[in-house]
């Protein structure tokens, strides 16, 4: 049914912009502005999106661009039908064309935009695959002029907000606003509503969300420092100011390196700041266990002394234990030959006395020698022990005073027994060679032990040191001052006992012989008894122990007592190692033949 709407042509929504802005009105433009008036008297909106106007009435408008361009004038219009009255409109009435007018000629202008060929919307045609643009409605505006915004209140360059700035007059003396141009919201921010209109001389309200859009209303941040602009006096109080900071820095370093330096100072003098007490276990009563090293030592030490010797032509230092309470002491013969007939010899004992000693007698073959000092009281005599009962492995302590170091302890256990050594010879005839059946140890031995004893785990003496196996030459402990490497000789105490009991009642010592003469230069396995002696001699002695016993010149003697000889030196070892009259069984080789024989050991006197 007719609801009172025109039924000519509908406006079309999507269309490119006109490019004949200037042309007059046409018939067109009259069909669109003479609609129907709704029900509060005002015309619906025309295709050019503005309410309240007729084809006539063309606005002045603005470019894109900003310029102002007055509308032309627009043709008359010819006399729109009356609408039926109100009682009919429920019967629709046939609507009347109305006739065409000649369009005059007139002169397009340039379109503002090159056609586009791909017809992209909104300047081509529509395309399937994209929505339509969005109406925009501008709220209605009196006939004599277009509303504006209020005037841009944005900031300055430092922030404040500038006053805004009047509008200049439109044309004709009334007053009018020109709206900066600013691009479309997007599509969801327009609202679709119709216009207001507004009473005359009054600024309608911008209720539309487009219109409050401004791109440069947006608060500016200043450029550089915010606020009124800087002037010199600025600057240099800035920099006066900065001035000052630097100094207070300078002068609070070097008085923080100054203090740390006297704390680094108080600190290295007097060990931090304040005073360290570590813990630390109290005093113990001192006691040992009596086999422990500690224990043997302090049962020792009192009774080895140290001796210096001064001669003539050389002097030396070693070692001696106490024998007795009388004031005898043991050491080595090595030790007080330096002093010859008329040297000194100081004794010193372990608490520090010294006293001045005299030789009670000296054997070169044994290398032993007793001394004795007088006006000494409290003496304490080491114990002897038996050598026999030795045995590879048990613990030995040694002491003395190596490098004149006195007081020395060093312990080590026994390496080896019945050690054939020789030692001395240094006056090339033989007078001064010790033959020693050893007891081995690796108890540190040094230049300066010698005559010092070596204690067992009861603290009993059973050997004396005497010898080292030095590692740049096989001389005997004085031959050179080459430190221990662990392998240290000592007299068997069974020996040493023997001989100190024949020097302090004699004042020599006595050794035991065979009765014959050995060939030094043989190489063979075993002693050879020589074939003639001195001066043509016989090497048997005539009546002695071997000429007894049938031991023949040529002879060579292989064991003694069950035990092998491969030497000269070896026969000599093992013989001075009893004491004369004692029994010897004797296996020797005669003629590719092995024979047994007995014989007793006689005695010469030593030197």
């Amino acid at each position: 049914m007719d609801d009172g709407k025109p039924s000519g042509p509908r406006t079309k929504w999507w269309s490119r912009p006109s490019t004949d802005r200037d042309r007059p009105a046409g018939p067109e433009d009259g069909a669109a502005a003479t609609g129907v008036a709704d029900a509060s008297g005002t015309a619906p909106a025309g295709p050019g999106g503005t309410a309240g106007t007729t084809a006539g009435e063309r606005l002045p408008h603005t470019t894109p661009d900003g310029d102002y361009t007055p509308a032309p004038p627009a043709a008359a219009p010819p006399p729109a039908a009356a609408p039926p009255p109100a009682a009919d409109r429920g019967t629709p009435a046939p609507a009347e064309p109305a006739p065409p007018a000649a369009e005059p000629h007139v002169h397009r202008t340039q379109p503002l935009h090159a056609p586009d060929e791909y017809s992209t919307p909104p300047y081509g045609g529509p395309g399937p695959w994209a929505p339509a643009p969005p109406v925009q409605r501008p709220v209605a505006t009196p006939a004599h002029g277009t509303p504006v915004p209020p005037p841009y209140a944005g900031t300055d360059g430092h922030g404040t907000a500038a006053p805004p700035v009047a509008a200049a007059p439109a044309q004709g003396g009334q007053e009018h606003h020109t709206e900066a141009w600013a691009p479309p919201p997007p599509p969801h921010t327009v609202p679709q509503q119709h216009p207001v209109p507004q009473p005359s001389g009054q600024t309608p309200q911008q209720t539309s969300q487009w219109m409050r859009y401004d791109p440069w209303g947006a608060p500016r941040q200043p450029l550089s420092h915010p606020g009124p602009g800087q002037g010199v006096d600025d600057v240099r109080h800035r920099k006066a100011r900065r001035g000052t900071v630097l100094v207070g820095a300078a002068l609070l370093a070097l008085l923080a390196g100054g203090i740390g330096g006297g704390v680094g100072a108080y600190v290295e003098r007097n060990g931090g700041l304040t005073t360290v007490e570590l813990p630390q276990s109290g005093r113990d009563a001192g006691g040992r266990a009596p086999d422990s090293v500690a224990g043997i030592a302090a049962s020792a030490l009192p009774g080895v002394v140290t001796l210096h010797v001064n001669g003539s032509a050389e002097s030396g230092t070693g070692t001696g234990f106490v024998l007795d309470d009388r004031g005898h002491i043991l050491t080595n013969n090595h030790v007080v030959a330096p002093a010859g007939s008329n040297g000194d010899i100081t004794v010193t004992f372990s608490g520090g006395e010294s006293a001045a000693a005299e030789i009670v007698g000296k054997d070169s073959g044994y290398d032993l020698a007793v001394v004795k000092v007088t006006g000494v009281s409290g003496l304490t005599p080491l114990p002897l022990g038996n050598s026999d009962n030795v045995r590879v492995g048990d613990p030995v302590v040694a002491i003395g005073a190596p490098f004149d170091l006195s007081n020395t302890v060093t312990s080590g256990i026994i390496s080896a027994k019945e050690r054939p050594i020789t030692a001395g010879g240094e006056k090339g005839d033989g007078t001064d060679v010790s033959y020693v059946d050893a007891l081995q140890t690796d108890a540190p031995i040094n230049p300066g032990n010698s005559g010092g004893p070596l204690v067992d785990a009861e603290a009993r003496v059973i050997g004396i040191n005497s010898a080292i196996r030095a590692a740049d030459s096989g001389s005997g402990l004085d031959g050179g001052q080459s430190g221990s490497i662990g392998l240290g000789f000592a007299i068997p105490i069974n020996q040493g006992k023997r001989v100190a009991e024949e020097l302090i009642s004699t004042g020599k010592a006595t050794h035991p012989v065979i009765g014959v003469t050995l060939d030094m230069e043989f190489t063979g396995d075993g002693a050879k008894v020589g074939g003639k002696a001195a001066g043509g001699a016989s090497a048997v002695t005539e009546g002695g122990p071997a000429d007894k016993a049938g031991i023949r010149s040529g002879d060579i003697i292989t064991e003694v007592e069950g035990q092998r000889v491969h030497s000269g030196e070896e026969l000599i070892v093992k013989i001075r190692a009893h004491r004369p009259g004692d029994r010897l069984a004797l296996v020797l080789t005669r003629g590719g033949k092995e024979l047994s024989k007995t014989l007793t050991l006689g005695s010469a006197s030593g030197t």
